[in-house]
């Protein structure tokens, strides 16, 4: 079970890197009336050497620019919002909300979140695994301080305008320059978990001889081996014909944060946590976990029917 909601997010995280980087690649070519699948077609084509991945230093490398494109795009668009400090009103935070909205905001706030997913080979790769907890809180408080801070100065400036995209609030003039990084960003973004999603299901599908990227093949002692090949080529096509049937990539993120996000985040472990310590916890440690497990399952259901009620409206 554990495996396939691993591949579950790992996939939905790919569609959704895929659904980016088509939508705002066609925004910024609006001129050309370029549409949304033929962006599609090229974000996938430029995402095929994702194939030939042999481990994760070249994964690293593209993460690392990805970071210091999103760090750019977010002082970026900071800097913009300080600018029109003088328009802000409090009259823009308005706490009237449609429940089926929020629902869907809610999966998006736990996928937005939902690290879990990385944070074991993570762990088992620090030189000092000791300091792990302390980097945890660290990075996940830093994480919400950015992302608050954000969304709160997005919205103090543009009030109930503020698109699901941030960056369409932006002017004219520099909406494309903003949304050619965001493309950047979202397709080096991608390896990260395609690579992680190749190794699961290498791992489990093709046991052990051929499991690994790099293998004793025609290529050479470091080729694909033709099996990986096969499974990551499967992966990397269900991702596109995925990201061609989803209209807006907020449903998306809703729907993803809904059924692994919540399973991840909320409910599994503290099914586990209750499955094998049951007889050492207290009363007050099983009330707790049964409360967050409690509303685990209220997030995810909620979150999964107005999802799935809003792509199908908008297909």
């Amino acid at each position: 079970m554990h495996v396939a909601v691993q591949v579950i997010e790992l996939l939905m995280m790919c569609t959704l890197y895929l659904v980016v980087s088509a939508t705002l690649l066609s925004d910024s070519l609006w001129w050309t009336a370029v549409p949304r699948s033929a962006c599609s077609l090229a974000s996938f084509l430029f995402l095929l050497p994702c194939l030939l991945l042999r481990d994760l230093r070249p994964v690293s490398t593209l993460s690392m620019l990805c970071s210091l494109a999103h760090v750019f795009i977010s002082l970026l668009v900071i800097l913009y919002c300080l600018s029109a400090a003088h328009g802000w009103s409090l009259s823009s935070l308005s706490l009237a909300v449609e429940p089926g909205d929020f629902l869907v905001s809610v999966g998006i706030i736990i996928f937005s979140y939902t690290s879990q997913i990385f944070l074991p080979t993570l762990e088992g790769s620090m030189e000092h695994r000791g300091q792990f907890p302390a980097m945890l809180g660290r990075t996940h408080a830093a994480a919400c301080i950015m992302k608050t801070t954000f969304s709160l100065l997005a919205v103090l400036t543009w009030g109930k305008e503020t698109s699901e995209v941030i960056t369409d609030n932006l002017p004219a003039d520099l909406r494309p320059f903003v949304n050619l990084c965001l493309v950047a960003k979202a397709l080096l973004s991608y390896p990260l978990p395609f690579y992680s999603a190749a190794q699961i299901l290498q791992t489990c599908l093709l046991r052990g001889t051929a499991a690994s990227a790099s293998t004793h093949a025609r290529g050479g002692p470091m080729a694909v081996s033709r099996p990986t090949l096969l499974v990551r080529g499967a992966l990397l096509m269900t991702s596109y014909l995925l990201a061609l049937l989803v209209p807006r990539f907020s449903l998306l993120m809703g729907l993803t944060g809904s059924v692994t996000g919540a399973a991840i985040a909320l409910i599994l472990p503290c099914v586990f946590h209750l499955r094998l310590h049951w007889r050492r916890l207290g009363a007050r440690e099983r009330l707790t976990d049964v409360a967050i497990l409690s509303l685990g399952l209220i997030c995810s259901a909620s979150g999964l029917i107005c999802s799935l009620k809003r792509l199908v409206e908008g297909l």
